[in-house]
């Protein structure tokens, strides 16, 4: 019943335009989740599947992501039923004395993580949360709170948690810690990159965590506590404007943002980071626009198949996949996907609710973000975005890592593949990627880049599979269609295959020097522009849950060939749209001379000249 109170929700998300017609959506997924909560429990169970921490922390961690939507909607006046077992739970779960304490904590802990949704219902709420509270019970929550003041943590994000936790703690007149606050910041000023971007924590990955994590928490913290910090809240603001101009990009205009990284079992919080604009009150775009992006991204979610039969949110992506998961995901951790809803805080005569939705605005069709090391493409008036990436990596090595963060494109409609194995072509996530083994049938891709650089139009990269093989990379939009070119130099004979992006599984036209795949969901094709050595078209079948994006066997373009040792020049333009009747005809041409390479296009037109 719960899974169809929330697909009727679905069904009228065509229309999610108004606050009341949100406020319905998020009430059902809490009811979904409130049937799995017992009266006088300080946590509860959605799955059976383990994180690398306790079943007892990730039943609290379920809980405690519940209330980023919870208490948004208790601020902005909402008559929730049962919020009252929340208040019961968290008086449970700080009471030492209690069989339901939720425990004392250590150094990375799960549940440091889990304490920014209580800062920010103190923040939010203040006497409308602490009123809840008797004296005794106030203080047994500020002491477990206070455990993460000074707590041992990655040195990355995580340390906005402990800076909710003294927002919340100011806001609701309790005890703080400003020296606290001071540091935190401090410690993450380390990793700012200039214009408006961070890295997550010294030399980590410039993924999601940049909009969800930063650039949220810090717009929290700056509207709430800006009288009193005037001066740290203005370069809060200020760097979220430098990123907003840069982060629209990765939004299509169906309501799609384009999949990369770790965590994106968090969903909605793709765009999170708009929602704390609105909060915020930051203009960047009209509010329109900021709206528009919000609630054609929620519509797009809710008509994917995210919720099982009792209404609770799946691990996975656009559907239900374990394998795409990291060790950190447990069965609650999706509902940080509920931080879009920071928005329910806002008034219903607030500018953001009031304001008519607009499509995004007109954007280039070309947007270098040199300090991500992104190049993102608009083409079909922004209904296909394709980001072209090097030089991330995520030094932890999570599930999938590569496959997340190292292939060349990633696809606001095609996603990327995972790997299944490096043994076997079908099993190594070819999608956007240059793989090659030796006479064994064990694939080796891009992993890490000895070298990045991003020029006017194009990245640059260098890459070594193994001691003695070489490969300098340049990725160069091209309207539609992308180039890549590959000068790698190898010591060994090596099998090569190059790949497209992946559709779901249909029949590939190939030959020499092409491969194109008509599929229900689009067409991928990837063309051969090597100047003497023709690779062969190819096509591969990945298993099934291999792409992100859809749970059928995914078919792959590919251009395969064998190397010598020797220096070799490998070269491609790929392209894909949505539109399967979509003819790709004659891409575009390379030409390397003189220590120059340079792309043209229809017309002559030249999209770059590179010297190397």
């Amino acid at each position: 019943m719960a899974k169809q109170r929330i697909l009727a929700v679905m069904e009228k998300s065509n229309s999610l335009s108004s606050r009341e017609e949100v406020v319905t959506a998020l009430t059902s997924m809490l009811s979904a989740l409130d049937k799995q909560f017992p009266a006088g429990a300080a946590q509860f169970s959605l799955g059976d599947t383990c994180a690398h921490y306790s079943v007892e922390i990730a039943e609290m961690e379920g809980l405690s992501r519940a209330l980023w939507g919870l208490f948004p909607l208790l601020a902005g006046g909402a008559e929730v039923p049962f919020s009252d077992k929340y208040f019961t739970a968290i008086k449970l779960g700080t009471d030492p004395q209690s069989p339901a304490y939720w425990g004392e904590t250590g150094p990375y802990d799960q549940r440091l993580v889990e304490m920014a949704a209580y800062g920010l219902g103190l923040a939010l709420l203040q006497g409308s949360f602490t009123d809840h509270f008797s004296a005794a019970e106030l203080n047994n929550l500020h002491r477990w709170l206070d455990q993460i003041t000074d707590s041992q943590m990655p040195d990355s994000n995580w340390n906005y948690f402990a800076i909710m936790v003294q927002l919340g703690f100011k806001r609701a007149g309790l005890p703080y810690d400003r020296r606290a606050v001071d540091k935190r910041f401090a410690m993450m000023e380390a990793y700012y990159l200039g214009d408006g971007w961070y890295s997550d924590g010294p030399g980590r990955p410039k993924d999601y965590y940049i909009s969800m994590a930063f650039h949220f928490y810090g717009l929290i913290y700056a509207t709430l506590n800006g009288r009193d910090d005037p001066q740290r809240a203005a370069t809060i603001r200020e760097r979220a404007t430098l990123f907003a101009r840069d982060f629209i990009y990765l939004s299509a205009a169906d309501g799609a943002s384009v999949p990369f990284g770790r965590s994106l079992t968090y969903r909605f919080a793709m765009v999170a980071f708009w929602s704390g604009m609105a909060f915020a009150g930051l203009e960047v775009f009209s509010p329109g626009v900021v709206k528009g992006i919000i609630l054609r991204h929620l519509r797009w979610w809710l008509e994917k198949p995210i919720f099982d039969r009792d209404g609770i949110l799946t691990l996975g992506f656009a559907y239900p996949n374990l394998a795409m998961c990291e060790d950190y995901n447990s069965p609650g951790s999706p509902y940080w996907a509920l931080k879009v809803f920071l928005i329910m805080a806002l008034p219903a005569e607030h500018p953001f609710w009031q304001a008519q939705e607009l499509p995004l605005p007109a954007l280039e069709d070309v947007h270098v973000i040199a300090p991500a090391q992104q190049v993102l493409q608009h083409s079909e008036h922004s209904q296909h975005v394709v980001m072209l990436t090097s030089g991330q990596l995520e030094l932890n090595n999570y599930v999938n890592t590569d496959a997340k963060y190292t292939k060349f494109a990633y696809s606001s409609r095609f996603g990327f593949t995972i790997e299944r194995g490096r043994y076997g072509i079908k099993h190594a996530a070819s999608d956007s990627m240059l793989l090659l083994a030796e006479n064994d049938n064990h694939w080796r891709g891009r992993r890490e880049c000895e070298y990045v650089e991003m020029q006017e139009n194009a990245i640059v990269s260098r890459w070594s599979p193994w001691q003695d093989v070489h490969v300098t990379t340049w990725l160069i939009p091209a309207g539609e269609w992308h180039v890549r070119v590959h000068r790698l130099d190898t010591a060994r004979h090596l099998q090569s295959a190059e790949g497209g992006f992946a559709v779901m599984k249909a029949d590939a036209q190939q030959g020499e020097g092409r491969c194109q795949i008509t599929a229900r969901n689009g067409v991928s094709v990837i063309a051969d522009l090597s100047p003497t050595l023709t690779r062969q078209g190819d096509a591969v079948v990945t298993p099934p849950n291999s792409s992100v994006m859809f749970a059928e066997c995914a078919s792959i373009p590919l251009l395969t060939a064998d190397l010598k040792p020797g220096e070799h020049w490998l070269c491609c333009a790929v392209a894909a749209s949505g539109d399967a009747t979509k003819k790709y005809q004659q891409p575009p041409r390379l030409v390397i001379e003189e220590n120059t390479l340079r792309v043209i296009g229809e017309s002559d037109k030249q999209y770059a000249a590179l010297s190397f």
